[in-house]
């Protein structure tokens, strides 16, 4: 039996996660109070339950029990009962905006800020975070993406490693991206706005990358660069309780340089054992008309 315990912040992606396990084939349960979780198991065992794969539903709503599910797993351990816990995590920014953005009121904000609410539910079920098997930060995942990662796990059966890099291309022009925990300047690399048949298209084009990567510095950077990074992102993958790493690659516009040395990175690091996702985020801006690449 295969037996999940999904878990996090409100407001993170939880029931995005259940239905994805559910459309996996998963018995889901929701929101189960935790004084019936330990029946729930027995009855799991002893009556031959027909889908060996289930997923409960735990969260701050279940108040007081928190505190008893906490004995409960341990319990668990102890029984050699074999079980999973999926923590969904996301920034308290993110958490203010999606609450913000529906409008629905945090469990733990009665009487107080949202922020208070959202620092109190961390407290609560840090024991939680602590004991997970998975941990996906949501903050800047797409609901496609969130079921992308929970397939991997759940479906695939990848040797997930809690960590997802994003390779952000950027203009200069625009400002450095506030959340990058690493910026590369790539505007040493041949530009293409200055070939009129190249001014008007992107890094995503392959006449674009082409004329990027037909450098030697730019070939060079990039290998430079990917031995760093792997390096780097084990490091924090084994040694600091982080989740998510940004890597920002910028040139004057975002259109040409950036996009392809993003590119061809997501590329090239898609292989290793860890998610990997691409964002351009000024690609869309018309710059070459202004005279600026």
């Amino acid at each position: 039996m295969r037996f999940v315990i999904v878990t996090g912040m409100s407001g993170a992606g939880k029931s995005t996660a259940l239905k994805s396990l559910e459309d996996m084939g998963f018995f889901c349960v929701d929101n189960l109070p935790v004084a019936l979780l330990e029946r729930f198991v027995e009855l799991s065992i002893d009556n031959n339950f027909e889908n060996d794969r289930i997923a409960i539903g735990v969260d701050i709503r279940s108040g007081d029990g928190l505190g008893e599910l906490n004995n409960y797993l341990n319990r668990l351990r102890v029984n050699k009962f074999n079980y999973e816990i999926l923590y969904l995590d996301a920034s308290n920014k993110s958490l203010v905006k999606r609450y913000k953005e529906t409008r629905r009121e945090h469990p733990l904000a009665k009487g107080h800020s949202l922020e208070d609410g959202i620092n109190e539910e961390r407290n609560r079920i840090d024991f939680l975070k602590k004991s997970a098997d998975y941990t996906i930060d949501t903050s800047r995942l797409l609901t496609r993406e969130l079921k992308s990662e929970i397939t991997k796990i759940f479906s695939n059966d990848i040797d997930y490693t809690n960590m997802i890099v994003t390779i952000m291309s950027f203009g200069f022009k625009f400002g450095i991206p506030q959340d990058a925990d690493f910026v590369y300047d790539v505007r040493f690399m041949p530009n293409p706005y200055y070939e009129e048949a190249l001014r008007r298209k992107t890094g995503n084009d392959e006449e674009v990358q082409q004329y990027v990567l037909n450098s030697e510095s730019s070939v060079t950077f990039v290998d430079k660069l990917l031995d760093l990074m792997s390096f780097t992102i084990n490091e924090f993958v084994d040694h600091e309780d982080r989740h998510q790493l940004v890597i920002a690659i910028g040139c004057t516009g975002g259109r040409h340089r950036s996009v392809t040395i993003a590119n061809e990175l997501y590329q090239r690091m898609s292989g290793l054992p860890y998610s990997v996702r691409v964002f351009h985020r000024d690609i869309a801006n018309d710059t070459y008309v202004k005279g600026e690449a």
